[in-house]
């Protein structure tokens, strides 16, 4: 009687081992903390510029500068009707109270209706509520020096979609001197340790002008030969250094610059040597460089598109207009 009593424990032992054998523990599920999906943006006829709205960018030092001010208000909808929210992140912590930035737009543009818009909490740039004064803004300047606090920030998140909802109902947005980067695709000059490193810990930008790599205080910086490199390995992208008290106007794919200084253009076929010459049959084409960049002023326009400058109609019969030699304003070479 023992011997079956022993066997049939035996078996059931087995049967119980074969069966803890064939179901596998169950696994645990881990649920990332603090990450987005990516925003849907939908797809844009243009190949770099925005489909509806415009885009303001400056290279810094745009202090009095009543060509970019004034712009900017009239892209807004006009001092009595604009309704402007300044993103003071990439100022820092500081910046959640100071109205400094909203006093000297005010003064600048006459434009009565300023708020500010701050955080550094992902989470809280993902609510509805911190998006609020968005939703009815015709203008968003992003201003301060650390591009990367607005990517950590921002991006894939509610008030990233308001942005481009901006641009959706015909606004601008505008990125002044150290935050004109953010407003590319690749973010140039974003790593935290400081804007010396080109190509940092942070290189994803908000994508307002698709598929560029934008730089400031381009000339006063000497700054001018940084991005040849980044273009020639990456012929997607259209690099655009902007100088300081200098700006750049992009509409659909259409750039046109004003202010008092330059812009250049970083094209692949140019950096490597096979755009357009500037001198053909022992004439200068003032509009083409034999590389690896090409400089554009005031009343210039640009097709980013056809990547060429864009050349004005004359009328047959008419004279040229007359260019006259003006001193440009003196600025501060921070």
């Amino acid at each position: 009687m023992k011997k079956y009593i022993l066997m049939s424990l035996l078996l059931t032992l087995a049967v119980s081992f074969s069966w803890a054998q064939q179901t596998p523990p169950a696994k645990k599920v881990l649920t990332p903390i603090n990450v987005y999906p990516p925003i849907k943006i939908n797809r844009s006829p243009t190949r770099h510029g925005p489909e509806k709205g415009s885009l303001l960018i400056t290279g810094g030092d745009e202090g009095n500068n009543k060509a970019i001010w004034n712009k900017f208000t009239e892209l807004a909808g006009g001092k009595d009707k604009a309704v402007v929210v300044v993103v003071t992140t990439a100022v820092g912590n500081g910046a959640s109270a100071d109205i400094a930035d909203i006093n000297n737009i005010k003064k600048q543009t006459g434009i009565a209706n300023v708020t500010l818009l701050h955080t550094a909490d992902l989470k809280e740039a993902n609510s509805r509520k911190f998006i609020e004064p968005l939703n009815k803004a015709t203008g968003v300047i992003f201003v301060g020096s650390d591009q990367w606090k607005i990517a950590d920030s921002y991006l894939n998140t509610l008030t990233h979609k308001a942005f481009f909802d901006v641009l959706d109902r015909s606004g601008v947005i505008a990125g002044t001197a150290e935050t004109a980067g953010i407003l590319g695709s690749f973010l140039w000059r974003g790593d935290t340790h400081g804007q010396q490193i080109t190509i940092g810990d942070h290189t994803q930008g908000l994508g307002f002008l698709k598929s560029s790599a934008i730089d400031h205080h381009l000339f006063v910086r000497n700054r001018e030969f940084d991005m040849v490199d980044l273009i020639r390995k990456s012929p997607k992208l259209i690099g655009i250094g902007i100088d300081t008290a200098t700006a750049i106007v992009v509409q659909k794919d259409t750039l046109s610059v004003i202010g008092n200084a330059f812009i250049a253009i970083y094209d692949y076929t140019t950096v490597i040597g096979q755009g357009l010459k500037h001198v053909v049959n022992n004439n200068e084409d003032f509009n083409n460089s034999d590389g690896p960049f090409f400089l554009m002023h005031a009343g210039q326009r640009y097709d980013l598109n056809a990547r060429k400058v864009i050349i004005p109609v004359r009328r047959r019969g008419a004279r040229p207009a007359a260019t006259t030699a003006v001193e440009p304003e003196t600025v501060d070479k921070e």
